[in-house]
């Protein structure tokens, strides 16, 4: 893969996932109390195909790195890992909500009666996250393969990320900000993300224009 294909690749993955990312995290707020099936199953499969684009990105986003500075191709894959594991992380806890759901003969929330979510929503999605915006905001610098804000806002989001990781300690109460299931822990970190990660896909993207005559 040339570079501008994979710019082309990184973006476009990237975009996509932030889109189904912005459209999956209302649906999380439309009921008060336990929402219908209906409601839960959508915004989960809304998520699985972001966490699917999600995968093409990173991968893509090594190649990219492979192929601007072959010498920092270790800290690409280590983008690479911490965002496959990132998304392997969140999968699973869609498929235990989903099944949750599905089973459940009565409406149910998720987000309160699925234990096993809490803390692979919580506080280990949060650390993998931080692993990979230090990983691409490190890629970046070195590499001046994007603009400079890029690698400064995943620092800054990397920090954030950590931040959270003691959210664990903090109880089970969705509506809590900081709970390990809380809307600041979960919610309002995936929409942070998603869209930050529209504005690098589109900058990724865009920036294939600049190589394109090199191709």
């Amino acid at each position: 893969m040339n570079e501008m294909s994979a710019r082309r690749l990184t973006g476009g993955a990237g975009i996509a996932a932030a889109v189904a990312l912005i459209v999956e995290v209302p649906l999380y707020f439309i009921y008060s109390g336990p929402p219908p099936d209906a409601n839960v199953l959508t915004r989960l499969l809304v998520g699985i195909v972001a966490l699917a684009f999600l995968l093409v990105f990173v991968t893509a986003f090594r190649e990219l790195v492979k192929s601007v500075s072959p010498k920092y191709e270790w800290a690409g894959s280590l983008a690479f890992t911490a965002g496959l594991v990132y998304s392997t992380i969140t999968l699973v806890s869609s498929g235990l909500e989903a099944g949750a759901v599905i089973a459940a003969d009565h409406p149910i929330d998720p987000t309160i009666d699925v234990s096993g979510t809490y803390i692979l929503y919580g506080s280990i999605s949060r650390l993998m996250l931080a692993f990979f915006l230090t990983a691409l905001g490190y890629v970046v610098s070195r590499t001046k393969l994007l603009p400079r804000w890029t690698s400064g806002s995943a620092y800054v989001l990397a920090g954030v990320n950590l931040a959270f990781v003691p959210s664990l300690f903090f109880g089970n109460t969705p509506a809590h900000f900081y709970a390990a299931n809380g809307w600041g822990t979960t919610a309002l970190m995936g929409a942070i993300l998603s869209y930050w990660l529209l504005a690098l896909g589109i900058s990724t993207y865009r920036s294939a224009k600049a190589v394109a005559p090199q191709c």
